[in-house]
């Protein structure tokens, strides 16, 4: 058993005290001592930074299943003023990651009540999610090497699906997701003489026109693409100058790794091209990299299968959602899945000002991974 009630007051905590990627260390502290109460087998800390990672070994050797969560907020003002509002100015979780902690120091209470019979148990608390960059600090980490899992798991809330829904699907479950910087160097000239410089405003209009004809919204097919504009600057607000320096960011949203590689590519050549017909000097730049998350067909049908033997409602999805997902590097490198757990359909979105995790669907998460280490452990299952 689970007590609920410590666990939405932990939740509601969290909420309380919420720290941007890669600046975790009060967060950290926070499970840290959450889990002394429920005695891990080994307790690695500093993971990618701040992240830990409890382990809870079975009776018997067998396989490894880790049960990942993040643990970063947004720079994000909240607008609530609901008694457990945040109160870190320009900070708050708005993304539900302190209800996935919360699910998942749930799971150290029930672990540390009834071993796996087999096999061990991970429970990762993972930094910087939402930058994009902690899977992969975490995966690089020398500690790391001391897990190496045979199956991975994740979920994250969904608002607008009913609270407590359980949303699967096979394949990508997220697509991936980059972001493209694009410096271009001329030369600044007087604005009455604007042919003695070399202004970057026609190259970055072509830019973006050119751009525009890469997207293919409809994401029903693998060529699926999103290119949105997110920050155009060039010179400074002085009418007698003409600029001699600019700036053009964008974010690209692919169906699947490969064709993310393809756009990238092309993205690359685009402005490049664009550059040297206007004389200027690029330097081109990615960043928030995050991969496609593609499940594994077989933990989709366990979490299929637990769904449905636990009595939870079931909604299988057609189309990825559209937002990317660090956990897709997990992914990549071990057989596992990510699932949806509905957040209510009249919860604000993600990433809304008003949004705050429902705590009602905090036993419903647990139980799920719960469920899911124990199909993982119990050496019942054929495995390839």
């Amino acid at each position: 058993m689970i007590d609920i009630e410590k666990l939405t007051r932990f939740r509601r905590y969290l909420h309380r005290y919420p720290e941007v990627s890669g600046r975790e260390y009060e967060t950290t502290k926070k499970i840290n001592a959450f889990l002394q109460d429920y005695s891990p087998d080994r307790l690695i800390e500093g993971l990618g930074g701040t992240g830990i990672a409890a382990i809870y070994k079975g009776r018997e050797e067998g396989k490894t299943v880790l049960i990942r969560c993040e643990l970063d907020a947004l720079p994000i003002p909240e607008t609530n003023t609901f008694d457990h509002r945040s109160e870190s100015p320009g900070v708050s979780h708005k993304c539900g990651h302190d209800g996935h902690m919360a699910m998942v120091a749930g799971l150290a209470e029930l672990l540390h009540q009834q071993r796996p019979g087999k096999g061990r148990v991970v429970l990762l608390f993972q930094p910087s999610e939402e930058d994009g960059s902690g899977a992969g600090k975490v995966l690089s980490d020398p500690g790391f090497a001391e897990i190496t899992p045979d199956y991975v798991f994740a979920l994250h809330n969904v608002p607008s699906f009913p609270k407590g829904q359980i949303v699967i699907k096979e394949g990508v479950f997220t697509p991936a997701v980059n972001s493209i910087v694009i410096a271009l160097k001329g030369k600044t000239a007087h604005a009455g003489e604007p042919e003695k410089g070399i202004n970057p405003a026609y190259a970055i209009a072509e830019i973006v026109r050119e751009f525009r004809s890469l997207a293919h919204p409809d994401i029903n097919t693998d060529h699926f693409c999103i290119v949105t504009p997110i920050h155009i600057r060039m010179g400074e607000i002085a009418y007698g100058v003409s600029a001699g320096e600019g700036e053009v960011h964008f974010t690209i949203r692919c169906k699947t790794n490969q064709r993310m590689k393809e756009i990238g590519e092309t993205a690359e050549k685009i402005a490049r091209e664009a550059a040297y017909r206007h004389g200027l000097k690029e330097h081109i730049s990615w960043t928030q990299k995050f991969f496609a998350n593609e499940n594994d067909a077989r933990a989709v049908q366990w979490i299929r299968d637990i769904a449905s033997e636990q009595g939870f409602d079931l909604f299988e999805k057609e189309t990825p959602f559209g937002w990317g997902e660090d956990f897709g590097l997990f992914t990549r490198k071990f057989p596992g899945a990510m699932f949806g757990l509905g957040a209510g359909e009249d919860t604000p979105a993600l990433h809304n000002p008003d949004y705050d995790f429902p705590d009602k669907i905090i036993p419903v998460g647990v139980r799920m991974f719960y469920e899911l280490i124990k199909k993982v452990t119990s050496g019942k299952i054929e495995w390839d």
